[in-house]
């Protein structure tokens, strides 16, 4: 955990896969190219409610988090992030009326911080809700408490969907992080 905790830059990408989202989470290099294996996600196939586990590797043996809604059918659904043994980390929502033109998020993290990401672009954010092509333009996010910056997600251009997160906040914890970049791609559509 230490070790995670360090890093600044993520590179999250999905693999093509026909029945379950799957993930990858890499650390990214000074460099730019993506370096080791952070952990594998995947989504929990028809559940009750939504869940995601995040694992050592794609063997799935050794969870290393998870994130779960609190509620069945929910369209601001709260979702609680637990380390491998279970316990809280912190939660997100979806702001289901601010989504309406632009989609936003609540994230906290207990005894530090509550943060609002949004989509950097909210043209964009509306062209996404009524034009079906547009779900392919690239979407980006920041997440801020107050004015103060914590971390970005940025959507690349592909096929697959590929993501870059940038932490600006040295006491987020990097899981909740990790946690809420795979939200927004397994989630966003809900």
């Amino acid at each position: 955990m230490n070790q995670l905790q360090t890093l600044t830059q993520f590179a999250v990408r999905q693999r093509i896969r026909m029945m379950v989202n799957q993930y990858e989470v890499r650390a990214m290099l000074p460099d730019g190219s993506e370096g080791d294996l952070i952990c594998f996600a995947q989504q929990k196939r028809l559940a009750f409610k939504e869940q995601v586990t995040l694992y050592t590797d794609d063997t799935k043996q050794y969870p290393v988090l998870g994130f779960k809604a609190r509620q069945a059918i929910d369209l601001g659904a709260t979702y609680d992030v637990t380390d491998h043994n279970g316990q809280p980390i912190g939660l997100f929502r979806k702001d289901f009326k601010q989504s309406l033109l632009r989609s936003t998020w609540h994230l906290e993290q207990p005894g530090l911080f509550t943060a609002t990401g949004q989509e950097r672009n909210q043209v964009l954010g509306i062209l996404r809700r009524f034009i079906e092509a547009a779900q392919f333009i690239p979407y980006h996010f920041d997440f801020v408490a107050g004015q103060h910056p914590i971390f970005s997600v940025d959507k690349k251009w592909g096929l697959r969907d590929r993501y870059t997160v940038h932490v600006q906040d040295p006491n987020v914890d990097r899981r909740l992080v990790i946690a809420m970049a795979v939200a927004l791609d397994a989630l966003q559509g809900r």
